[in-house]
């Protein structure tokens, strides 16, 4: 399963990706401490650097072969509770409507976004109604990381969408 890693950091979701079978095909991130742990975790791995002049065609363009699933963690900056709780409405979460636009353009079968818990406050509903209209199955489910190991609670809301893709 080929998978388009958007939001990336460091890449701790495209690790556990990786863990379980997929392959990561290209990311984007924008930070440079980030980028350069990327280079050194996924070496040959296309990494683009802005989400909103990311697109389908310069995918294409780039070589980088069907597209599975998109996997994100979108910025939780106006969503945590040590935030603005500005929502998706806030500069840095509302880039959440570029991560739809590329699951629009894309199309791939599986999409999977991660955040605060408290985006099931601010922003869940936003995010199911913009997957369920672009034809995906949403569910959501909030995980505490000590439920993986982690000696913590940090709770995370995980965003699964589904399609069939039509033949």
């Amino acid at each position: 399963m080929n998978a388009l890693s958007l939001f990336t950091g460091v890449g701790g979701l495209d690790l556990a990706a990786e863990a379980v079978g997929m392959k990561i095909v290209a990311c984007c991130e924008i930070e440079p401490y980030p980028v350069e742990v990327l280079k050194l975790r996924f070496p040959g791995v296309k990494i683009y650097n802005d989400v909103r002049k990311l697109s389908a065609e310069q995918l294409r363009n780039d070589g980088i072969p069907g597209i599975d699933i998109v996997i994100g963690g979108f910025p939780c900056q106006d969503l945590s509770c040590a935030g603005r709780q500005a929502g998706l409405e806030g500069e840095r979460s509302g880039l959440w409507f570029e991560m739809l636009r590329i699951v629009r353009e894309v199309r791939p079968s599986w999409v999977l976004a991660e955040n605060v818990r408290n985006a099931v406050n601010l922003a869940l509903d936003t995010c199911r109604v913009g997957l369920e209209a672009e034809g995906y199955e949403v569910r959501s489910f909030v995980l505490p990381a000590s439920s993986v190991g982690a000696p913590h609670k940090r709770e995370r809301l995980f965003i699964v969408a589904h399609t069939q893709r039509v033949a």
